[in-house]
């Protein structure tokens, strides 16, 4: 395994009983990487996530984890009976401290995560958009950068779900984040991504091919080659589809 992969799955099969989900289906994410799985909804995204964090174990196939991952739900789970500055340091509780040491270990990072005087609101009095990055600040705690999004900007307007990919990409190398996103929006997935993959609609689902995103080019270029990469990713998307409806 190559040292700068820091999660990877090899040739995973998954079943429920007898209904095969997911098939000879392998990934990689390394380190400083976004990396997105982008497929239509019960294709098995959640599934393959599942396996991925270690909640479930697949049917045949290995799964390699370099470190502690942590898993940031659509619902950003946080416990509306404590304030914030405790559910931002429960890892921390989890994991033996007791809860001043905690909070002191969590406060450095609020200011940098956008959520500076808000340490002791409870989370019905933050907006959507400032739960989630207190949801997102409690999974970078827990795993240290390593992190599985599953669909982590569903229900959010458009302006905040653009300033929460904003915030992703601005700190990207400063916090040392490795993330792989799970989404079913294709513009959501080439903001966000150096790499993509498109889960088939198949049963069995499978993975085509990684596309690469391209990053470093001047503004006409990267809207030409955003609108191929929108297409490919469609066809990728609907390719079983057509074939069934032809």
């Amino acid at each position: 395994m190559n040292q700068d992969v820091v999660l990877a799955c090899q040739r995973i099969n998954y079943s429920y009983g007898e209904l095969p989900v997911l098939k000879e289906v392998s990934i990689e994410l390394k380190k400083g990487e976004y990396v997105s799985v982008l497929g239509q909804s019960g294709t098995g995204k959640t599934t393959l996530f599942n396996v991925l964090a270690g909640l479930d174990k697949p049917t045949s196939g290995v799964v390699h984890r370099s470190a502690t991952v942590g898993y940031m739900l659509q619902k950003d789970m946080l416990l509306p009976w404590k304030r914030l500055i405790d559910n931002v340091s429960l890892p921390f509780v989890l994991g033996g401290d007791k809860r001043g040491a905690a909070r002191q270990k969590a406060l450095p990072f609020f200011e940098r995560f956008g959520l500076k005087g808000l340490e002791y609101r409870y989370p019905s009095e933050l907006s959507g958009g400032q739960q989630k990055r207190a949801a997102f600040l409690r999974t970078f705690l827990y795993s240290n950068g390593l992190m599985l999004l599953d669909e982590p900007f569903t229900g959010l307007d458009a302006i905040t779900r653009d300033e929460m990919y904003r915030f992703l990409l601005q700190n990207k190398k400063t916090l040392g984040l490795s993330i792989l996103i799970v989404t079913h929006d294709i513009e959501e997935a080439i903001t966000l991504s150096d790499r993509l993959y498109v889960l088939s609609y198949d049963s069995p689902a499978t993975l085509w091919p990684p596309l690469l995103i391209p990053r470093e080019k001047n503004e006409q270029d990267r809207y030409i080659v955003t609108d191929q990469l929108r297409d490919e990713v469609r066809r990728r998307i609907f390719s079983p589809i057509l074939k069934s409806v032809e």
